[in-house]
């Protein structure tokens, strides 16, 4: 069995490493060829990574004219504790406000706990103006738990 074999996630702890809270890297691809990176917070909506951003980001503009994305989740301060999810597709911008809305809160919940839930739908309500939703259409999944090698290089 290969070091690669031996550090790659199953698909249950795939999902469970997603289900921490967790900033996402999400790069896209400028007009010019370049990579645009940023950090974002995201939920999980039946199964699928979505996040909401403001409707004239940069990402959003380079989502809709070439909607590939690589999205990277990872954490680890040392390289036998590194883990990492690196999600390879395709974006859907969103402006359905249902989805927007459940993103949104969905958001709030999981990174600002200070938020009473009996708050929520009035914070989402305030976030989402002149934003969308971005789903992920993933198409490969590469991930490593270096906790696996039991300190072994």
């Amino acid at each position: 069995m290969s070091r690669r074999d031996v550090i790659r996630m199953s698909d249950d702890e795939v999902a469970a490493f997603l289900r921490e809270r967790h900033t996402m890297n999400i790069a896209t691809h400028n007009h010019d060829g370049t990579i645009h990176l940023v950090a974002m917070w995201y939920a999980l909506l039946d199964g699928a990574v979505v996040f909401e951003t403001f409707q004239k980001s940069q990402k959003v503009a380079n989502l809709r004219r070439d909607p590939r994305i690589t999205a990277l989740v990872e954490d680890g301060d040392s390289y036998d504790a590194l883990r990492g999810v690196e999600l390879v597709g395709t974006a859907e911008v969103s402006a359905d406000h249902d989805l927007l809305m459940t993103a949104a809160r969905e958001v709030i919940a999981r990174y600002q706990p200070e938020v009473a839930a009996e708050d929520l739908d009035a914070v989402a309500r305030m976030m989402v103006q002149k934003r969308v939703a971005i789903r992920l259409q993933v198409d490969r999944v590469v991930s490593w738990d270096h906790r696996k090698l039991a300190g072994g290089y």
